[in-house]
């Protein structure tokens, strides 16, 4: 598994350099800011480490989410907005694209996300998690993609998602990574 996590991520790293670019310049041309967004989420084990993303929303949207918190679509201790108004014209597009995932690539260099598992939740957000949630983020590495964006995207309900994750974790194998990897592509 971390023998193909090094070596697409690598090879996703070159092929995508010239994007990286392009998405860096429209960032900036596009509104005040970094062009990385970086988190605190768990990882496994619950151990924190600092996930990369390219900024989609406005440089105080970490501030204005207590405002919006009544607006919440998801259940459980996630938090989801489907027309978020901190998210910039170009975030949007890089959202629906999932564009704003590839410096992830990094994360996964760096040993602290693989390719495919559950998706790292943010700490607060795990805290609050139930004694059955807290198996997706203690046994294995949360992952770039994973069984439940390419099954369910945010259409399932929180405890679906977990419930896919951990058909992932019982039925984890290399083929199933490269499947799940194949079908991300397409979604």
């Amino acid at each position: 598994k971390r023998g193909l996590d090094c070596t697409a991520a690598l090879g996703g790293l070159l092929v995508t350099a010239p994007l990286w670019l392009a998405i860096a310049a429209a960032i900036k041309l596009a509104s005040p800011g970094p062009v990385f967004f970086r988190q605190w989420r768990a990882g496994a084990g619950g151990r924190p480490f600092r996930m990369f993303k390219f900024r989609t929303m406005r440089t105080d949207a970490e501030h204005l989410k207590k405002s919006l918190m009544a607006l919440n679509e998801q259940d459980g201790p996630a938090f989801k907005i489907k027309r978020d108004p901190r998210v910039t014209r170009l975030g949007r597009f890089l959202r629906a694209t999932s564009l704003d995932e590839l410096p992830q690539l990094l994360n996964v260099l760096k040993g602290d996300m693989s390719l495919v598992g559950p998706r790292p939740p943010v700490p607060y957000e795990a805290e609050r998690y139930k004694a059955w949630h807290r198996r997706r983020v203690f046994e294995m590495k949360p992952g770039l993609t994973g069984i439940w964006q390419v099954e369910g995207r945010s259409r399932v309900s929180f405890d679906d998602m977990v419930r896919m994750d951990l058909r992932y974790l019982d039925h984890c194998s290399l083929r199933f990574d490269i499947a799940i990897l194949l079908r991300t592509v397409v979604v």
